[in-house]
């Protein structure tokens, strides 16, 4: 396979995402979902385009309310314009049965008011439709996705362990909720004429990893956008034989030991860091593992960042040593400089490692409570490239063990103006 370059449960399970979205900001969408019926009366006579816009995150009681509001108004048939961030598993299979039953067509796009008249709106094509909104706009008979706007998958996570989804603790009850969900959302997708490749390809991607967006070929082949079909009603599913091919899948992440659950303080070359490991993948395919450390700085006030990868040849690929590493920590962008790669001792490894320097205020807003990550982007010699997000579990525990210890570093000493005594 090749790496193709990236840009950026009530009760249910949420898809998760953290690059930026198409579309300009926009609050509602992160708020729960609200429906309108929306006209546009600019110059249209007795032509005037009605549809639903639906915008927001998808709630268990998301169907409740759209059905409540179907009630009050005629809109069999008519277009729902989706524009969401996605949201539960059991509320989207839901809502987009409720759309199936009312024979709708469904597209992505933002409603936008006119200036000055709340009577008068439009569609924006430029949008995005992400996670389980990708499974909302499979349920309209017929599916019309604008080229200005993206649908984007993820893998099914537990929700409150979606921020840092590699540290966090599973019990067996965990993994038979997310393989029940998984059986709905597979009986669903058949059931609304879908491809089973739509829903292996979200199962590809996990919660560390930025969504996928899904392509043109992509979409037509799973049947997301039929546009192009005469009577979309009675066009079966495509067949998968031409789909991607299944990856072998993600190498169980190991449990044994601290060091993979989190954030912990470490020597490194007898001084104290704080580190973490974390897998390293390419649409869910194991590719080896990747450590970070923060070390102590030069002088008080900064730190520096140790990135240290190991990374297995990817099918066959000739193994190409890393051209760069960015780093974005709280909202700041940080360029790392590589040394040159090496070939390891096991076959078709290549370990690689690169630094900078961030300040103490990056490493405190990091550490601090809340939904903080790092997010390190890799690009090889060939231009292929590597998301990973990291979350800050165990990061605030430790954080002032490692800071205590730099300070007590003689030449910080010195330059806070301290005396350094002996160690």
């Amino acid at each position: 396979m090749k790496l193709r370059q990236l840009g950026a449960v009530a009760l249910g399970c949420l898809f998760v995402s953290f690059a930026a979205p198409v579309a300009e900001s926009d609050p509602s969408r992160s708020a729960p979902m609200q429906f309108s019926l929306r006209q546009d009366t600019a110059n249209c006579g007795t032509r005037c385009k009605t549809w639903v816009a639906a915008t927001g995150m998808i709630r268990a009681e998301t169907s409740r309310d759209f059905e409540i509001f179907a009630a009050k108004h005629n809109i069999r048939g008519s277009t729902i314009v989706l524009n969401s961030e996605g949201g539960s598993v059991h509320g989207a299979i839901a809502l987009g049965r409720a759309i199936r039953k009312l024979d709708m067509t469904t597209t992505v796009g933002r409603t936008v008011d006119a200036k000055g008249d709340s009577r008068i709106a439009s569609i924006v094509p430029r949008a995005d439709c992400e996670s389980m909104c990708a499974f909302v706009l499979l349920s309209g008979a017929k599916r019309i996705v604008p080229p200005e706007a993206r649908v984007r998958v993820h893998q099914i996570w537990l929700g409150d362990r979606r921020d840092d989804a590699a540290a966090a603790s599973y019990s067996a009850e965990d993994l038979v909720l997310v393989q029940r969900d998984i059986g709905k959302l597979a009986q669903y997708t058949i059931e609304m004429g879908g491809s089973v490749e739509l829903l292996e390809l979200s199962l590809r991607i996990p919660p560390w990893e930025p969504m996928r967006v899904l392509t043109r070929d992509e979409m037509r082949r799973m049947n997301l956008d039929n546009s192009d079909v005469t009577d979309a009603r009675s066009t079966p599913p495509q067949s998968t034989t031409t789909a991607t091919p299944v990856s072998a899948p993600v190498r169980p992440i190991s449990v044994t030991g601290q060091r993979e659950r989190g954030w912990v303080t470490a020597e490194r070359d007898g001084k104290m860091t704080l580190t973490r490991r974390h897998p390293l993948t390419v649409e869910g395919e194991d590719l080896g593992t990747i450590d970070v450390a923060f070390a102590c700085g030069a002088s008080a006030g900064e730190y520096q960042i140790i990135y240290t990868e190991t990374r297995r040849a990817f099918e066959g690929a000739a193994r190409q040593p890393l051209k760069s590493i960015e780093l974005r920590l709280a909202n700041k962008m940080v360029s790392l400089t590589p040394t040159p790669s090496q070939a390891s001792d096991n076959s078709g490894e290549m370990q690689s490692s690169a630094s900078g320097t961030i300040t103490s205020a990056m490493l405190h807003n990091f550490a601090s409570s809340g939904m903080r990550s790092m997010v390190i982007e890799t690009a090889s010699e060939n231009s292929d490239v590597a998301v990973i997000r990291i979350g800050n579990s165990g990061a605030a525990t430790n954080l002032m063990p490692f800071v205590t210890s730099c300070a007590q570093q003689p030449a910080r000493a010195e330059h806070a103006g301290l005396q350094t005594g002996s160690r």
